[in-house]
């Protein structure tokens, strides 16, 4: 039996009331029997703003446990998936500081996916647009679906149960493209490696 591809979920919402771990929690709860799912809340991890990302120590071995435990998480996933609100139409600055934490090598030649989601109508779209190109500089380029959440209050309950059809056809379409991606990518990177 081939063996599960790993998932890493980057959650980057720190504030009072957020309403993001409902869809961690309900992207988990679905994923988890086919995926080797690793989640990262950047509210639990509570990384300080960005001085030092782990790829700028010299010696790697000085750098803070919780990176480098992180850091071996991302350099042994098959792919990605990033959560985002979205805050004054932008990336939520927890998201950006989480994932600039760690240097390219371990994201590239990897898929992504986007999740976006919002209380309002728009479902965290214009975050999404501008991930989609932070996603890409960090060398992983993300699927051309795009699953966005509107109303994530009514789409998700507290304990990230779907409310709707909507949430299950909607990241089984994601992760259609993902998972397709994430094998080619693997196969890939297994046959030729990765370039220097």
């Amino acid at each position: 039996m081939a063996s599960k591809l790993k998932v890493v979920i980057f959650l980057g919402t720190t504030r009072e009331g957020r309403l993001g771990p409902r869809v961690a929690k309900f992207v988990q709860d679905h994923l988890k029997s086919k995926y080797d799912v690793t989640l990262f809340d950047a509210e639990e991890m509570n990384l300080p703003m960005l001085k030092k990302a782990l790829h700028f120590y010299r010696d790697q071995s000085q750098a803070p446990k919780v990176l480098l435990d992180c850091d071996a998480k991302i350099q042994a996933a098959d792919a990605f998936i990033v959560l985002t609100a979205e805050y004054n139409h932008s990336i939520p600055p927890a998201l950006s500081n989480l994932l600039d934490h760690f240097g390219p090598q371990g994201f590239s030649y990897k898929p992504s996916g986007i999740i976006s989601y919002s209380p309002g109508i728009y479902g965290g779209m214009r975050a999404a647009m501008q991930l989609r190109c932070f996603l890409s500089e960090l060398g992983t380029l993300s699927v051309s679906n795009i699953f966005g959440i509107p109303e994530v209050h009514k789409a998700l309950d507290e304990n990230g149960k779907p409310l709707n059809e909507h949430m299950v056809t909607g990241l089984d379409r994601l992760m259609s493209q993902l998972d397709w991606h994430a094998h080619a990518m693997k196969n890939h990177r297994s046959k030729f490696g990765v370039p220097k």
